[in-house]
């Protein structure tokens, strides 16, 4: 009899064990929302941020997923680039796959419409290329983060590298040229605004305001070359960037005027390598051969060609992939995939990344990442031009100050 009891009793924690490494190996995944623009304008630089997602995803799975146990399962929508598409799929992917974090968009009036949905459903919302100030800047939102160098970020660095070329070179009179929406708007506000603090001797002959998809440059490329200013500084992006570009080159157009602060990311490097003119002063977000010393970023480019078939990463596959990699440390130091515990954690939290060792802003949850300007030049080391004689301008010398923020958001309440 004593004997059945203790056979019994074995037998039930042996159950027990099972049923609870069973619970462990069952635990549910993390659903991680993907809404980007793969289509509308968007759609090179959302494209290559998936890639760089699903690199992320694919290492962390493999380690048995957040914590060792949330396998992530991507679920992923298209917001056409649009504000409106975007709000809807966002919900979709709240309240029909039940996504715990969502990564948006291309678009910064995407990411800024789909910021108040992820706060009223205390979801996690990383814009990891989408780079308007006002993401974080007002309309605060404690689940809302940023990986991407803003909108006042870059355009800091813009006219850290305007400023120092005018005065070398003697330029007094620019136009601008920039894509009428809340990332070109912004941006050019902000370059002109701290040109005339840093170069007050540059003035603006002209603002040339192209629709965000515009088809036809000619007008523009024209309208520059009668004004015969010393330089034209470009918000152009994308689909955009690439058809004023090749636009504009028949008339000799880089040839006789400079062009800079276009932003030439490696998705333009590698698909325009033939085309595009040398020389060209462009800013870039997050160029992965400007990190090639960091151990995250080699190895990352090394999982991301393997896997792509011998392709080099964009910025905006490098961003994706920080940006999954953000959000399991934040998970990491939560001990958990609660949100309001994760977002808790992420707040101020200094993370490792492939452009190195970074902390969120505990203000506004923008990653205190750098810009890097460059001058588009070959080099034997890759089959297209890279951005040669970077300057990287950290977070320390662009970001927007404290206390304007807080300014800022007294401001709206009023």
């Amino acid at each position: 009899m004593k004997f059945k009891k203790v056979f019994i009793g074995v037998f039930v924690l042996l159950m027990a064990g099972i049923f609870c490494v069973s619970s462990v190996q069952a635990a549910d995944p993390y659903n991680l929302g993907v809404a980007l623009g793969f289509t509308g304008t968007g759609t090179l630089y959302s494209k290559d941020q998936m890639e760089g997602i699903q690199v992320a995803v694919d290492e962390i799975n493999a380690k048995g997923g957040f914590l060792g146990k949330y396998p992530v399962k991507i679920f992923q929508q298209d917001t056409q680039t649009k504000p409106d598409v975007g709000v809807r799929t966002v919900k979709d992917l709240i309240l029909r796959d039940k996504v715990r974090a969502v990564i948006n968009d291309y678009s910064s009036a995407v990411a800024v419409a789909v910021k108040p949905i992820c706060r009223e459903y205390k979801v996690i919302h990383i814009a990891a290329i989408s780079n308007s100030e006002n993401i974080t800047k007002i309309n605060y939102s404690p689940y809302t983060f940023q990986v991407v160098p803003n909108s006042y970020m870059q355009a800091k660095a813009a006219s850290y590298a305007v400023a120092q070329m005018a005065k070398t070179k003697g330029w007094k009179e620019y136009v601008t040229l920039a894509s009428d929406y809340e990332w070109g708007r912004s941006t050019q506000e902000e370059v002109v605004a701290d040109l005339k603090k840093v170069a007050p001797f540059l003035k603006v002959k002209k603002e040339l305001w192209p629709k965000l998809g515009e088809t036809q440059f000619a007008s523009f490329v024209t309208s520059i070359m009668s004004m015969k200013p010393d330089f034209v500084y470009a918000c152009l992006a994308s689909k955009d960037n690439v058809t004023f570009t090749e636009q504009a080159r028949p008339y000799g157009f880089f040839d006789k005027i400079p062009y800079v602060g276009s932003m030439q990311s490696v998705t333009e490097l590698i698909t325009e390598a033939k085309t595009m003119p040398r020389g060209l002063v462009a800013i870039s977000r997050a160029p992965f051969f400007a990190h090639m010393d960091v151990p995250m970023m080699a190895n990352f480019v090394k999982n991301y060609r393997v896997k792509y078939k011998g392709k080099y990463p964009s910025d905006w596959a490098v961003m994706g992939y920080d940006a999954v990699y953000a959000l399991k440390q934040g998970v990491e130091k939560a001990g958990s995939i609660d949100n309001d515990k994760v977002k808790d954690a992420m707040k101020g939290l200094t993370v490792d990344l492939t452009r190195g060792k970074l902390q969120f802003r505990p203000i506004d949850n923008q990653l205190r990442c750098s810009s890097y300007v460059g001058v588009v030049k070959d080099d034997p080391k890759y089959p297209f031009p890279i951005l040669a004689e970077v300057i990287e301008i950290k977070a320390a010398d662009s970001e927007r100050p404290e206390a304007e923020i807080v300014a800022a958001r007294q401001a709206e309440k009023k």
